[in-house]
């Protein structure tokens, strides 16, 4: 059980900093600071796109429109690791059985 929740926990922690490049990035382009003409840039863009808009858009509806600030990655953060403490909460820290 302890290896699902460790996958768990790295699957979480993977997608937390995916969300954080994604965040970045799109700030980068905002800003001008990067072209999304460049193809390296473009292909990271997709990417993370692909990777994080199925999680964030049923967040994003339900959140009120705060102009230009998007929140649904904070709320999906907080979210993850909070569905992450509670699984360590949930399962017993000594579920092993000795023989004996």
């Amino acid at each position: 059980m302890y290896a699902l929740l460790w996958l768990f926990d790295t699957v979480v922690q993977l997608f937390i900093y995916v969300l954080i490049a994604s965040a970045v990035l799109s700030w980068l382009v905002a800003f001008n600071v990067v072209n999304v003409r460049n193809p390296i840039v473009s292909q990271i863009g997709e990417v993370l796109y692909r990777l994080t808009e199925p999680v964030l858009r049923p967040i994003r509806s339900i959140l009120p429109n705060l102009g230009g600030i998007d929140l649904s990655p904070i709320v999906l953060v907080l979210l993850l690791l909070f569905i992450s403490r509670l699984l360590h909460e949930v399962i017993p820290p000594q579920s092993v059985v000795y023989g004996g």
